[in-house]
């Protein structure tokens, strides 16, 4: 507890306020998402595959267009699109509580997804540049930690109101991210940053060029492959195990805890390894480890055993994923590097869906039930295998005013 006041101290006020926005985004986001899903195969009577298809085109409009919403960010500001993209991402929330028809949901789905494209790359800039230097791992571990508050929080909302009707929760997560832009745009300070001011196209060569990048890039979809499994296959085998729409609740409050109590002490022993790629590897390595021991999942128990590996796995990578991106980027063009990023988890959420969905359909119907989990575990392995061979410079930038202190 004692680090958790510490980190909160050494933030400077704007970066408060991006915590607090840390909290509300998963609030909202993983109060819907994972009822989402039931709601569809529950109530709709569509089947995993359909449903994944569903997920899957929310993922790519959102991460599919990250590197667009990242551009404009850099030309127009951070803060004005952040407060944009989450007021677009409300509207599609609040729109899943009127739909009837497939078309209706894919709507939603997609402009949910386009006001993620917007926020995202927005939020991660400014937060690198926020962030203090000689604090950023600290800080970073607690944004995760936050986040999982919020993932916490979330199974409560989530599960009371479903358990009335899905409108509820469909307009109080929509509403939800109105706060939130409410919040940015009322007390979150106007960043003064070094806009870009080369082509958009100078732009996208510029990172196309960027081999080490755009490799890490690549070996991240494995990464959003395993974390993916969050929103469909996942909540499913935990309605399935438990026998009741709470175990999805019981699985997300056990790895949101996890990372709750032991993300700063396992970010501080893992402090003094330098190479974060190779422990991004081992974080990814963990999940899949975890993932696959849902296969031999016949009770809740193991289930929530199964789910505090995966946990580790992203306490381990969760924190490194983010703040290595600015050891890539110029200092002008830390938001489209960000939102280029995204590619990495617009191609791995897509497949998780929608691929994960199939897999998890066919192991069902031909009792393959081994199957979509010793895919996550062959997935892990070859991301990790492939950020263990990434050399770690992070050096390229050294002085650029990410890493120096940003006054809030």
């Amino acid at each position: 507890m004692a680090v958790l006041i510490r980190a909160w101290k050494v933030a400077p006020g704007g970066l408060k306020v991006m915590f607090a926005c840390s909290f509300f985004m998963n609030l909202g986001f993983y109060a819907l998402i994972p009822y989402l899903t039931l709601h569809l195969t529950g109530d709709f009577l569509w089947s995993m595959a359909l449903t994944g298809v569903l997920l899957g085109v929310r993922q790519f409009s959102q991460q599919g267009l990250t590197f667009v919403g990242g551009i404009v960010a850099d030309r127009l500001g951070c803060k004005e699109t952040l407060v944009f993209g989450v007021w677009v991402r409300a509207v599609g929330f609040l729109s899943f509580a009127f739909c009837g028809e497939v078309w209706q949901f894919f709507a939603a789905a997609i402009v949910s997804g386009l006001g993620g494209a917007l926020f995202e790359p927005s939020y991660q800039a400014a937060f690198a540049r926020l962030t203090p230097a000689e604090h950023r791992n600290m800080l970073f571990s607690f944004k995760n930690i936050v986040a999982n508050f919020g993932m916490v929080f979330s199974t409560i909302v989530g599960s009371v109101l479903s358990s009335f009707e899905f409108f509820y929760l469909s307009i109080a997560s929509g509403l939800i991210y109105v706060g939130i832009g409410v919040l940015i745009a009322w007390k979150l300070p106007k960043l003064e940053v070094e806009f870009s001011r080369e082509s958009v196209l100078d732009d996208v060569r510029a990172i196309l060029r960027d081999k080490p990048f755009v490799v890490y890039t690549f070996i991240l979809i494995g990464y959003y492959y395993l974390f993916m499994q969050l929103f469909l296959t996942l909540p499913q085998l935990a309605e399935s195990v438990a026998g009741t729409k709470s175990g999805v609740a019981y699985v997300y409050g056990a790895i949101s805890l996890s990372v709750v109590c032991f993300q700063l002490p396992l970010s501080g022993k893992l402090r003094k390894y330098e190479n974060r790629f190779m422990l991004i590897g081992v974080g990814t390595l963990v999940m899949g480890l975890g993932l696959f021991s849902f296969a031999f999942a016949s009770n809740l128990i193991a289930l929530l055993a199964g789910s505090i590996v995966f946990a580790f796995g992203t306490m381990i990578a969760g924190p490194l994923l983010m703040d290595v991106v600015p050891m890539f980027a110029p200092p002008r063009q830390i938001a489209s590097y960000y939102g280029f990023n995204g590619y990495s988890l617009a191609v791995g959420g897509a497949l998780s869906t929608s691929a994960g969905g199939w897999l998890y359909d066919l192991g069902a119907d031909r009792g393959w039930t081994l199957l979509p989990w010793l895919v996550c575990l062959a997935v892990s392995a070859a991301a990790a295998i492939g950020l263990y061979l990434m050399k770690d410079n992070r050096n390229r930038f050294r002085g650029s005013p990410v890493d120096r202190d940003t006054p809030a």
